[in-house]
């Protein structure tokens, strides 16, 4: 179990700061593409993305993005508003480090956070707020038990 998930299982608090860092291959970006159905030729040809101003093709915004909701599925945080502004480019290679800060949490779980994801150079590529609900007692109990009962949409 990482250290994300077992914080959640002993308790989130305001003032929590959880980080993760990540690079995103060319590979996944295609991936992402083909999973979004995004086929903005700025995350695919590199003519394009250079005569829009990038050096290269970019990772899309959304697929940044991730690094905000792959903390808040370790934490359990049910997200119901996420709020995100895009300041530079993403490339793939670049290596990001997300900030994830638990700004204020009221007496019904309902909890906000502020995040920024940096690139190796320190400088912002994204800013994100995100509210939500974070896990209750017995949601906190399941979390700590080791099982996934997912099955294939085919299966069902």
């Amino acid at each position: 179990m990482n250290a994300l998930r077992q914080k959640a299982i002993e308790g989130l608090e305001e003032g929590d700061t959880f980080e993760i860092r990540r690079t995103f291959s060319d590979a996944e970006i295609v991936q992402f593409e083909a999973l979004s159905r995004d086929h903005n030729p700025v995350h695919s040809d590199t003519l394009y993305a250079e005569a829009k101003g990038f050096n290269s093709v970019i990772a899309h915004g959304l697929l940044t993005a991730t690094l905000v909701t792959e903390i808040g599925g370790q934490l359990g945080w049910l997200a119901t508003t996420m709020s995100f502004s895009f300041k530079r480019p993403v490339y793939a290679g670049d290596e990001l480090t997300c900030v994830w800060k638990i700004v204020a949490i009221d007496d019904r779980n309902r909890a906000q956070a502020e995040v920024i994801i940096n690139d190796s150079s320190g400088q912002a590529v994204l800013l994100a707020e995100t509210t939500g609900l974070i896990p209750n007692e017995t949601e906190k109990k399941l979390l700590g038990e080791s099982r996934s009962s997912i099955k294939p949409l085919a299966d069902k």
